[in-house]
């Protein structure tokens, strides 16, 4: 007897396992992916590197088709321009439809080293106002040995390509006055009128962005160019002597309301 049920239920074990494989069916187990969050309103943020890998942190305002591009620090030394734009930032994400049919990029910071070092050039000793392609472009150890041979000269460079910007606006120091550069004249005039600097033909630097800019491609470029040892003023101050020059540019040719 013992033989024949341990022969019964080997039997009953295998028609078990087999019948279990024979109905099997595969579970379809979901593919695990990473669900990126959808974006958040504001600002586009996309960033760069320097030579001494600081981020170049540009944002970007509003969609529309005219576009203006303001950056500051370019040489590192002249910072007040740095305060000026984060607070026009804050301005443009508190005043939204001021950006209808309108885009404003703002690149703080053009040259993150040399604000590091509190010197005019990058960390390469090169005078990044002066390495842009233009036709008066001079080569040296200074201005660089070729043009665009810096990598926040080449970011600038593809920020215009990439926006194609309608106006441009560099915050320097310390000359007090509205410079241009290229198709402008009109825009420093409006610009002036919301601010106590008097316009200043200055004259196209060599391998300047004015040069490049204004000059090489045609589009309008003030250098506004704060007092001396504006970078001591609070950024409060600053804002409401220069605030409504910038917002006079960024709504060219209509008038602030």
């Amino acid at each position: 007897m013992s033989r024949k049920w341990s022969l019964i239920l080997t039997t009953c074990a295998l028609f078990i396992v087999l019948s279990l494989t024979g109905c099997y069916k595969p579970v379809d187990y979901p593919v695990i992916v990473r669900v990126l969050p959808l974006p958040k309103s504001g600002p586009e943020t996309i960033a760069d590197r320097s030579i001494e890998n600081r981020p170049m942190v540009h944002t970007v305002q509003g969609q529309g088709s005219d576009v203006t591009f303001i950056l500051a620090a370019i040489h590192g030394n002249e910072k007040a321009g740095i305060q000026l734009v984060h607070q026009l930032d804050k301005y443009l994400q508190q005043h939204p439809k001021l950006l209808e049919k309108r885009k404003v990029v703002l690149l703080p910071v053009a040259n993150p080293d040399g604000v590091a070092r509190n010197s005019r050039y990058n960390a390469r000793g090169i005078d990044l106002n002066r390495n842009f392609p233009a036709s008066n472009r001079i080569n040296s150890n200074r201005f660089g040995r070729t043009a665009l041979s810096e990598p926040e000269s080449r970011f600038i460079f593809q920020l215009i390509r990439q926006y194609t910007p309608d106006r441009i606006v560099s915050i320097h120091e310390p000359l007090a006055c509205i410079d241009y550069d290229g198709p402008s004249r009109a825009l420093a005039n409006r610009m002036a009128r919301y601010c106590k600097l008097p316009i200043k033909k200055i004259g196209a630097k060599p391998g300047s962005l004015g040069s490049h800019a204004g000059v090489t491609l045609g589009i309008p470029i003030i250098t506004l160019e704060l007092p001396k040892g504006a970078h001591r003023f609070r950024s409060e101050y600053l804002w409401r002597q220069y605030g409504p020059a910038l917002i006079a540019a960024i709504v060219y040719p209509y008038r602030i309301k």
